[in-house]
């Protein structure tokens, strides 16, 4: 038996529902981060098709950025990973962190 042989699947569900494979993910030389491309990267390490490392690698992204994107999701769904309202959403969790 190998250690740390870790079993995969071979899919996972999307953010809008769809299957995501290894091929369906974004291109590993994506620049442009639309709210979609950002939600499936995110479903793929929840999901286990992806580790974050992995995801880091492939993607270059910062350990910082890649769980900023997860939290988005957890505070506010895929709205919240919208760039241009960042500010409104993070405003609207820390003043329901209040109530």
């Amino acid at each position: 038996m190998i250690e740390n042989q870790k079993i995969r699947p071979a899919q996972v569900i999307g953010p809008l529902g769809e299957p995501l494979t290894l091929d369906s993910l974004p291109p590993a030389n994506t620049t442009r981060w639309v709210v979609r491309r950002k939600a499936e990267v995110v479903a793929a390490v929840n999901g286990g098709l992806l580790t974050v490392d992995e995801v880091c690698e492939r993607y270059s992204l910062t350990l910082e950025e890649f769980a900023s994107w997860q939290r988005s999701i957890d505070r506010s769904g895929m709205p919240g990973l919208r760039v241009t309202r960042i500010q409104h959403y993070r405003d609207l969790y820390e003043r329901q962190q209040r109530f």
